[in-house]
């Protein structure tokens, strides 16, 4: 701007504009040198390049520079439709809620941390030698107001619990057993279809600290065997059958390929919380243990159980979390 200024005074300047629109202004009678000549054509394919790209700018169609794509839309249209999309989901989770007979619709998580939390086995929970060893652990540190919900062994295989989940869109992590899981294989792939991550609790759900390295491995490494084969991927969480395990579980664990044994702070029943801490509550990053149990085990179905555990959860202020995103 400062050039077009200064330039503007010339007089040539000023004719050229003027010719531009159409309104003729005599020159000005100065002599004409050779470099009053250079002057005035530079300063005219300056005006020139003005025009054009005044011309250029009032097309409706206007090119991005280099490297850059054109909006699909404007900015505001892009925000409308996104608060749409946000209405549109909580519309349906409500819908949801109201259809399984929940009082008030589950919180949405909060996005996933973009750095991970560092995880560490809690005081009391090593073993002698637990350098290098999975970290075992039953809350993950964070502020998020979140807990994680894990479900252990593969008993009951109830479709309703399925529908209900994907529905709900509850996260959850699956801890399974082969000795239970083999009755119905299909049923926990259409699980992971939805986004569950399928992780080890043993082929055979034994007491590991009264088994051998050689035996924990087998328990661990064929479980590992098993899921990959019928489900596509080796799991890099494993949870020791009742929470008990000692330095060759870890050591056994390790040697299969898992990374972590995440335990739990809180068991969700048909009819009751059990607490491992004195102030009965839950906690930023708890993990909640259940079952996949039925009328069979319990006073009621694994929809109850999720009624039950949402009910206190939402209730508290707390959303539900994928404990992979954490980890």
């Amino acid at each position: 701007m400062r050039l077009v200024r200064q330039n503007y005074r010339n007089g040539a300047i000023r004719g050229a504009l003027a010719g531009a629109r159409g309104t003729a202004r005599p020159a000005p009678t100065r002599p004409r040198t050779k470099n009053h000549r250079s002057r005035t054509t530079i300063t005219l394919l300056a005006v020139t390049a003005l025009a054009a790209g005044c011309a250029e700018a009032t097309s409706t169609t206007v090119k991005p520079a280099a490297g850059q794509q054109l909006l699909k839309a404007p900015p505001a249209r892009a925000m409308d439709a996104y608060a749409t999309k946000l209405r549109q989901e909580s519309s349906a989770r409500a819908t949801a809620a109201k259809r399984w007979g929940l009082a008030k619709p589950p919180l949405p998580a909060p996005p996933a941390p973009k750095k991970k939390p560092r995880i560490s086995t809690r005081n009391g929970f090593e073993v002698d030698d637990h350098e290098g060893l999975p970290p075992v652990f039953t809350t993950i540190p964070t502020k998020d107001k979140v807990v994680f919900l894990t479900i252990d062994d593969g008993a009951e295989k109830d479709p309703a619990f399925l529908r209900m989940m994907s529905e709900l869109k509850i996260p959850y992590t699956a801890f399974l057993s082969d000795y239970l899981v083999k009755e119905d294989y299909g049923y926990f792939k259409k699980m992971q279809d939805k986004g569950v991550v399928l992780n080890n609790h043993t082929l055979n759900h034994r007491y590991m600290p009264n088994l051998s390295y050689e035996r924990q491995k087998q328990e661990i490494c064929g479980m590992q065997d098993v899921i990959e084969k019928r489900y596509g991927k080796r799991p890099t969480l494993f949870r020791p059958p009742f929470g008990n395990y000692n330095e060759d579980t870890l050591r056994a664990a390790k040697a299969c390929g898992i990374k972590a044994a995440p335990l739990w702070n809180e068991e969700v029943f048909v009819d009751r919380w059990d607490y491992r801490e004195l102030d009965r509550d839950l906690h930023p990053g708890d993990i909640v243990l259940s079952h996949f149990r039925g009328k069979e085990h319990w006073k009621g179905t694994m929809p109850d159980m999720v009624r039950r555990f949402l009910k206190l959860v939402t209730g508290k202020g707390y959303a539900v979390a994928r404990i992979e995103d954490y980890l």
